[in-house]
């Protein structure tokens, strides 16, 4: 099973892919689609969905899993994050891909043990259980591949 996971952002949104089978979770790949800010607002998200789309399409995952949108503290960065968050969810069910969200506590749990773990320590881990030897740069490509592990293993609940 190819799982492709987000976390979504408007300026950068990270993915990750892996692949399940039985027990063995290999990493097929991972990245940020970015957006710049001298793009207007409606250029951005059709940015958003075009990439989101042909990474889709390279990668062929069976499923999604996406960060569901958590409080922030300022409300416009909220909006523009849940406007991008619907864009993804909409392209990728659109091109046939079943999607399931979680919470940044099960995340965090899943990649971790520790609900309340911190953006190094969530890198650190999803190094270690995916057997990463690169950098990985950004927290948002780490938490994307924290939520595919969190998919990953809930289908060990489910089954």
């Amino acid at each position: 099973m190819i799982i492709l996971g987000i976390d979504p952002g408007f300026a950068r949104i990270g993915y990750g892919i892996i692949k399940k089978e039985k027990s063995r979770i290999a990493v097929i790949d991972f990245g940020c689609i970015t957006t710049e800010k001298e793009q207007s607002f409606p250029e951005r998200l059709v940015q958003i969905s075009n990439d989101t789309k042909k990474l889709v399409k390279k990668n062929k995952p069976d499923c999604c899993a996406i960060e569901s949108l958590f409080f922030f503290k300022n409300s416009k960065t909220a909006l523009a994050v849940a406007a991008a968050r619907g864009v993804l969810t909409c392209t990728i069910k659109k091109e046939k891909v079943p999607v399931f969200e979680y919470t940044p506590l099960q995340i965090k749990q899943a990649a971790t043990g520790y609900g309340k773990a911190d953006k190094s320590q969530i890198m650190s881990m999803v190094k270690q259980i995916l057997n990463i030897q690169t950098s990985i740069k950004l927290d948002d490509t780490s938490d994307a591949l924290a939520i595919a592990l969190c998919h990953a293993n809930s289908l060990n609940i489910q089954s």
